[in-house]
């Protein structure tokens, strides 16, 4: 029962640290690229879009498809970036504890 008791511990530790976590996810924001940096986006570390930056040579009417592409890819790249970001500070957080491999904590 020792055993049981010290994960309860670890578990409510965690707990506090993963609230704590999340809370700097919603603070962190994360830059994608695309067109070799002619549109950027900024996405939250929990991957909410907060601002999409075009630039203005990109401002044809005869080319839209390619700027909606553009911008697609862009928070992609930021999104992707912000669940690397969050899967090491998840890693770190869990560093120690007795988690079966591939196991997922949710957000």
């Amino acid at each position: 029962m020792k055993d049981l008791g010290e994960l309860m511990k670890q578990a409510g530790a965690m707990q506090a640290k993963m609230q704590e976590m999340q809370t700097a996810l919603d603070d962190l924001d994360v830059e994608g690229a695309a067109g070799g940096g002619l549109v950027k986006a900024v996405v939250s570390g929990k991957g909410h879009a907060k601002s999409v930056s075009i630039d203005k040579s990109l401002m044809d009417p005869e080319e839209t498809e390619v700027l909606e592409d553009l911008i697609v890819a862009a928070l992609n790249d930021a999104r992707t970036k912000a669940e690397e970001q969050a899967a090491e500070q998840m890693k770190s957080l869990t560093a120690g504890l007795p988690l079966p491999p591939g196991f997922k904590m949710p957000f």
